[in-house]
């Protein structure tokens, strides 16, 4: 506990001092993990998966054997196993059927014996799930080409889909751009059906309870219901008849223009899409093409994968991706709420090192839809023009403006406007906004067997909408200027869940949703008694925990969800419920003093705070996330504007976020 804070029988409100100290403990930390150059960039953690992937792609092409990086792959691999047996998809989560399955995989292929005890316990939790051609499709198809499974297990994607008109109703630009550059590289891999090279012969028969050439039914999505996968179904069926027979003419172009598509946005050492399937894919793309390992695309597409690994000295695991631009922008929200002129200059730094990054002169993806709109976006990581996002481009405006408000030379004033004008444009029908795309709404194409994960759209939803919100609403526009602005708070107001919450897209979960909205709803002026913060305060404070903290466990993603259920208390979770509390109005509730006690008397000797669970969001009820960095900034954020807050006697806050 830190000797700053200490929550009373009563979680009565620490002083002033103490509060001070809190947050200049944590100021100091967070500055002092800065890259140099004015950018922040934490670890980004996903489950296990993406490290046995990562084992098992190196043991498919024969790379040379790196024993030290194996074993220290093989280190985190067996901590994160669950009692259970398996592994989850995120800390202390349920068994997982497919990660579990690579896990196992992956430490056969390292080295580990069959019988050893973590092992045995492992395969008997499988066998009992009902083995691994319960596996979801992405792990099937991995199987395919290991030789495990056949490839009826995997439903048909032809290659000719690069052939589809725009008008048909499978199209590339009706899914998401995180569908699409895991897609591309793919078809041609499910075409050519390469055989893993798999030099030491490893196999893992042992994980099925029946043959896998005797399995007729292979499982579907939790989501896939009549009478959508029953059609579909039929159809996978038809094309399996057809796809062996399809002509070589269509194809070889069909092929070339997979290639050329990947290629196009390869995005060099960042890799496609940013994003570690779509590296994997592109490179076993180039394998099978005959593409020379001295090619620079396939060099390229191979230092991608490792820029991705964690380090450490007794482990390694391996990132879906990279985050600096979001770590960034959040952290310099974060500095400026603290107010000092040292957080103000790093501040000051950052969007220096975040103004270049814009994307400019790259019409991506997105213009398929808005083909008239001009690129002004941010993406999330280093690099990746083909993809900004509306989220992370809203995130940065804020900052930058709220960084230069009273400086007369308004040196971002012409980006502002740029990624402005983007962000209108992207803009979807009803008045949300997705993450990457505009009206990415087929949700038809969900039911298809190969989204057995439900995450190929990329629709509005609550969390990314309300940022575009409170960016609109802090650059002056209001609901009586801006027809954009108004539609946007009334798909929020419509949004809202019958309990009072709002849905959170990319974080954990309706905590977040709830404080995105709120922090919007108060920066377009909404009055504070409004029903819409008078639900939300009530169920945010009806969930809080007897620490004084706030959680909510990934599960609440579930298809059948019926409301909060008790979750342990997390420092960002709580964060986001006293800024939402805060941005309500209600920074005198009891609950904010009670929240505040928690934050402090959890702070680490470091001023910082220790964050293990899982708080962030891939695809629901599919991949999660442990950004480490939301446990450093977004307390501090909490903490700073309380005391702001209660300083300037204010119930209103006066920026977006």
């Amino acid at each position: 506990m830190n000797a700053a804070a200490r929550i009373d029988a009563n979680f009565a409100a620490v002083s002033t001092e103490a509060l001070e100290t809190s947050i200049q403990n944590a100021k100091r930390a967070l500055l002092s993990l800065g890259k140099g150059d004015g950018h922040f960039c934490f670890e980004l953690e996903a489950d296990t998966s993406l490290s046995a992937e990562y084992v098992l792609m190196r043991h498919f092409r024969a790379e040379p054997l790196d024993a030290e990086l194996e074993r220290k792959i093989g280190v985190y691999l067996r901590r994160c196993q669950g009692d259970h047996g398996g592994w989850p998809l995120y800390q202390d989560g349920p068994f997982h059927i497919s990660s579990s399955v690579k896990a196992y995989f992956a430490l056969k292929m390292i080295g580990d014996d069959v019988d050893a005890p973590h092992m045995a316990r492992a395969r008997a939790a499988i066998l009992a799930y009902g083995g691994g051609a319960k596996s979801n499709v992405f792990t099937r198809a991995l199987l395919a080409l290991y030789g495990e499974i056949p490839w009826r297990g995997v439903p048909v994607m032809p290659v000719e889909i690069m052939l589809l008109p725009k008008w048909f109703p499978f199209h590339l630009d009706k899914i998401s751009y995180w569908g699409r550059t895991v897609l591309v590289p793919m078809l041609v891999l499910m075409t050519k059906k390469p055989r893993a090279k798999n030099p030491r012969n490893i196999h893992i028969a042992e994980l099925f309870t029946t043959p896998p050439e005797e399995v007729k039914v292979w499982p579907k999505g939790e989501h896939q219901t009549w009478p959508w996968a029953n059609i579909f179904g039929q159809l996978d069926k038809l094309l399996r008849l057809i796809e062996p027979h399809m002509p070589s003419g269509p194809r070889e172009r069909s092929i070339e223009l997979a290639m050329t598509w990947t290629t196009e946005r390869l995005n060099g050492v960042d890799g496609l899409g940013g994003i570690f399937p779509s590296m994997v894919n592109s490179l076993l793309m180039y394998d099978v093409l005959g593409v020379p390992d001295a090619d620079e695309r396939k060099k390229q597409a191979r230092e991608a994968i490792e820029r991705l690994l964690v380090v450490h000295d007794a482990e390694i695991y391996c990132q879906p991706c990279v985050s600096p631009v979001w770590d960034t922008c959040l952290t310099a929200h974060t500095l400026l709420e603290t107010g000092d002129e040292d957080a103000r200059e790093q501040a000051r730094q950052a969007c220096e090192w975040l103004a270049p990054l814009q994307v400019l002169d790259v019409k991506g993806d997105w213009a398929a839809q808005r083909p008239h709109v001009r690129p002004g976006g941010w993406a999330f990581q280093y690099a990746n023009a083909y993809y900004p996002d509306v989220d992370d481009t809203a995130v940065v405006v804020t900052a930058m403006d709220r960084l230069t408000a009273n400086d007369a030379s308004r040196p971002y004033d012409e980006r502002i406007a740029r990624a402005k004008e983007w962000i209108i444009g992207m803009q979807s029908k009803n008045g949300g906004w997705g993450a990457f795309d505009a009206d990415n709404t087929c949700h038809y194409l969900n039911h298809i067997p190969f989204a057995d994960h439900g995450a190929l759209l990329d629709p509005p939803t609550a969390d990314v909408s309300a940022r575009c919100v409170s960016m609109l609403a802090q650059l002056g526009d209001t609901i009586d200027s801006s027809e954009c602005l108004k539609r946007g708070v009334d798909y929020l107001l419509k949004e809202q869940e019958k309990d009072g919450s709002w849905f959170g897209r990319w974080g954990a979960n309706y905590i977040y949703g709830t404080w995105s909205t709120l922090c919007a709803l108060n920066a377009v002026g909404l009055p504070h008694d409004h029903d819409a913060y008078r639900r939300a305060v009530a169920w945010l404070v009806a969930i809080q925990n007897e620490d004084g903290g706030w959680g909510e466990d990934l599960a609440s993603y579930k298809l059948d969800y019926k409301g909060y259920e008790k979750s342990p208390s997390t420092a960002s979770q709580t964060a986001w419920a006293l800024l939402g509390l805060m941005a309500a109005g209600d920074v005198d509730h009891p609950a904010v003093a009670r929240g505040i006690a928690y934050l402090q008397s959890t702070q680490n000797d470091a001023g910082l705070w220790n964050e293990a669970r899982f708080t962030a969001t891939g695809f629901p009820r599919v991949f999660y996330l442990r950004y480490h960095g939301y446990g450093k900034f977004f307390p501090l954020w909490a903490l700073a504007r309380y005391r702001n807050m209660r300083r300037a006697n204010s119930k209103r806050v006066q920026v977006g976020l």
